[in-house]
């Protein structure tokens, strides 16, 4: 009875990570049909992002295998980014790094990875990079209760997003707020930057409506070029044909 209840278990495990399963097996089909070394890394990283969905798996010990195979692929992911100096792809195998290692409880290990994704995002002066991994290590520190550290970098992640006016990061910046004052048993401050946080994402979405709108009001290029062209052909083909007839009734004269 046992055994059949702990099958039961592991059949409705599988049967929530089946679309994976089957995204897992193209991929690593592909992976072994690949023989271009620098090409190898993409794939495995892409078969790392099907693993990490692990937070939809209920079951623990499936849920441990899809962590260790997530790892297992990022660390072949980043030995191949590293050996042909690929920064971006190293950066987002630090940030994979860092997710697993966060839900783990591995945090030495989880802060290490987030740092080094950190770093590549400052050398290149990447904005967006930099506010992402500073909200992330904010999130490292939280769940080490070192909630004044998380404070910090979400500080400087809240000017940077505020002062380059990126409304989608500002938002993310204040829902980490909201939990960080949450967990600190601030939650009068919590709900205020939640409201914050809800603000700006509807402020976000408003913007990508008018966005939206305006290119659907604007004609398609391609097909402005298609209408000038024919008028264009046509009112070359209207001359020659005045010319022609001109230079006939000059004969007939």
């Amino acid at each position: 009875m046992k055994k059949l209840l702990t099958i039961a278990i592991l059949f409705l495990a599988s049967a929530n990570v089946f679309a994976d399963t089957r995204n897992l097996d193209s991929l690593k089909s592909q992976l072994q049909l690949t023989k271009n070394d620098s090409l190898k890394g993409g794939i495995y990283q892409a078969i790392a992002t099907q693993y990490l969905q692990y937070d939809t798996i209920k079951h623990s010990g499936v849920k441990r295998y899809y962590q260790d195979e997530a790892l297992n692929y990022t660390m072949l992911a980043l030995h191949n980014y590293s050996y042909y100096d690929d920064t971006l792809g190293m950066r987002t195998c630090f940030d994979y790094l860092s997710k697993v290692y966060q839900s783990q409880g591995k945090l030495a290990q989880a802060k290490w990875f987030v740092l080094q994704s950190n770093k590549i995002s400052r050398d290149r002066k990447d904005i967006d990079g930099i506010v992402n991994s500073l909200v992330r290590l904010s999130s490292v520190k939280m769940s080490n209760k070192d909630y004044k550290l998380a404070m910090r970098d979400l500080n400087e992640a809240l000017v940077l997003s505020t002062k380059n006016k990126l409304t989608k990061l500002e938002a993310l910046v204040q829902k980490n707020y909201a939990y960080l004052y949450n967990r600190m048993g601030d939650t009068e401050k919590g709900d205020l930057a939640s409201k914050r946080a809800s603000e700006l994402n509807d402020q976000v979405l408003t913007e990508d409506q008018l966005r939206s709108t305006a290119m659907a009001a604007t004609p398609d290029t391609a097909k402005v070029k298609v209408v000038l062209k024919k008028k264009v052909a046509v009112s070359t083909t209207a001359k020659k044909m005045n010319k022609l007839n001109a230079a006939k009734r000059y004969a007939s004269l």
